[in-house]
């Protein structure tokens, strides 16, 4: 089964049902919920969704969704080493340098995200949700 990082803006899609990016983060969602591809965010991703959500609905609201949300992937731990990889990286933007290092000291060759130009320079295959399900198909 295929391994796939996702980047936080995609989640955020699903989530919010953010238009026109809705329709691709459901159907990525529904191939995970189907057992077709196995999802991965980083532990900040998750961090992240749950502030941005709450800013839209209670804390409690938030918490409640990304706990039936969570059954659809698995949360990768940012550790001490990729950290440091992020801080030594040429990235402009800190968090991506730290969704890229996740992805990668994990094992994983494909991240999604919206933000295709902040990973000009990456070495595995970087897609958006679109991008990604026309490959698959």
């Amino acid at each position: 089964m295929e391994k796939v990082f996702v980047d936080t803006d995609i989640v955020l899609d699903l989530l919010s049902a953010r238009q026109p990016h809705y329709k691709y983060a459901a159907e990525l969602f529904s191939l995970a919920d189907e057992s077709s591809i196995k999802l991965y965010v980083s532990s900040l991703a998750f961090a992240n969704i749950n502030y941005i959500l709450s800013k839209q609905l209670s804390g409690a609201q938030a918490r409640k969704m990304l706990l039936k949300f969570k059954t659809l992937l698995n949360v990768l731990a940012v550790n001490d080493k990729i950290i440091e990889l992020a801080l030594a990286s040429d990235f402009n933007d800190f968090e991506d340098a730290i969704q890229y290092n996740t992805t990668i000291e994990n094992g994983i060759t494909t991240l999604l995200t919206r933000n295709l130009k902040d990973f000009k320079k990456a070495e595995i295959t970087i897609l958006t949700a679109q991008q990604y399900l026309k490959v698959i198909e």
